[in-house]
């Protein structure tokens, strides 16, 4: 049964005619005896333009109410916007508030296409989709079941994309301005940052707002999450066109750019001018790396099974192999992360932090040691041969705890399966 009921009146010329009237009376009848007692969310979605053109029609949206409509319309939220991607996305919205999944949409069939099209680009596999065919008028008066265009063309699809990329550019940002943490370490040659959650679009509270991944997981869309991404390049200043992010496997395996891509991957170098390469974080560690004298950089995502198998070193070996880096010369800074106050293992994996180093383990004895990884990374690499005073993981909020700052970072320890991701990146300017 569906949790949530949407009727697509957009764009549809709703006249006075008593047919129609009838018609769509019959429609929302319907919907209110088979839905009304379990779904939680009825709506009916409209178009606030006077005239709203699409495919070279032109059909006013005059969502009447007699003829007995006033009082059904009251148990139905109508949500009219001046373009399909802002009542979607105000839908979407209202859905999520609800915490809801399952939606049965109520759609004209010639309009069914263009509506997956648009319900491809804003929602992702978290939610479940119904459609049910809408008896509708076609640009002259009485109701008439329409035919189903069952093709959206290259164009169609980019002028789709056009259309929620316009309006997203349009929403404010949310908890504050954009804010990129910058280390000394890095010169000016390299353009390079870490995020935090604040200056982005995305709404949902775990994912709000400056979250940088999209996965079949979580709500957020890749639209928004490449809005979020636009943001972001405008504001450093880096080309989002050639941005590449690492494929998360919490491993030492390691993408030198310009070779076969690997199917996943914790690590990317690259020596190419104006190519951005970023690793993800929500409680891992992302890291950047850099050489100035051979003009190479590189990033790496750190778990705790990845910063046992050597993942920062791997990044390392792999620049010194390819590009003729120096360890001397190798600066590493180490991103925002979970801390030792919060971050535990089990004692049978939390032994191999202690071989380590016991200095990695508080609680060594309890079932849950609490572990320090941004510790343990720093002993791996200064084992490895990069300078002490090369690595920097402290200062400049760069050593804040994700797990304990809600206000300023994204934490998969502390919001659950549905967290929010914050990148560490790196380019070498053009």
């Amino acid at each position: 049964m569906a949790e949530a009921v949407l009727i697509d009146l957009f764009g549809l010329k709703l006249n006075s005619q008593k047919n129609c009237h009838q018609t769509l009376l019959k429609t929302l009848n319907a919907v209110q005896y088979h839905h009304a007692a379990k779904a939680k969310f009825l709506c009916i979605m409209c178009c606030s333009n006077i005239s709203c053109e699409r495919d070279g029609e032109q059909d006013n949206c005059e969502l009447e109410t007699g003829n007995g409509l006033s009082a059904l319309l009251k148990e139905f939220e109508i949500v009219s916007c001046p373009s399909m991607a802002a009542c979607l996305y105000t839908i979407k919205q209202k859905i999520d508030e609800r915490n809801l999944s399952s939606i049965k949409v109520i759609v004209p069939r010639h309009r069914k296409t263009l509506m997956k099209a648009f319900i491809d680009q804003l929602f992702t596999d978290v939610y479940n989709f119904e459609f049910e065919d809408l008896q509708v008028t076609l640009r002259g008066g009485l109701f008439k079941q329409s035919i189903e265009i069952n093709i959206i063309t290259a164009q169609e699809l980019r002028e789709i994309q056009n259309e929620i990329e316009t309006f997203l550019r349009s929403l404010p940002a949310l908890r504050g301005e954009l804010t990129i943490i910058t280390s000394p370490l890095i010169p000016d040659i390299f353009i390079h940052g870490f995020t935090t959650r604040t200056g982005g679009i995305s709404y949902i509270p775990t994912l709000s707002s400056f979250n940088l991944f999209s996965s079949s997981k979580r709500r957020d869309p890749k639209a928004v999450v490449q809005e979020n991404l636009r943001r972001l390049a405008n504001a450093a200043g880096f080309n989002m066109e050639k941005f590449y992010r690492i494929k998360t496997h919490h491993s030492n395996d390691i993408w030198i750019m310009g070779r076969k891509e690997p199917d996943s991957y914790d690590g990317i170098t690259t020596n190419q001018r104006g190519v951005t390469i970023a690793a993800l974080g929500a409680d891992c560690i992302p890291i950047v790396f850099a050489d100035p004298v051979k003009k190479a950089c590189g990033v790496a995502h750190a778990g705790w099974k990845g910063t046992l198998l050597g993942v920062a070193m791997a990044t390392v070996n792999a620049m010194i192999a390819e590009y003729g880096c120096s360890l001397e010369d190798i600066v590493v800074v180490l991103g925002p992360s979970v801390g030792p106050c919060c971050f535990t293992l089990p004692r049978e994996s939390a032994e191999a932090f202690h071989n380590l180093h016991p200095a990695c383990v508080q609680l060594f004895d309890s079932p849950n040691p609490y572990i320090d990884l941004r510790k343990a990374t720093r002993i791996l690499l200064e084992r490895g041969g990069i300078l002490p005073r090369n690595i920097q993981d402290q200062n400049q909020d760069l050593n804040l705890c994700t797990s304990c700052h809600p206000d300023k970072f994204f934490s998969h320890v502390r919001d659950g399966l549905n967290f929010g991701t914050q990148i560490g990146f790196i380019s070498i300017r053009e």
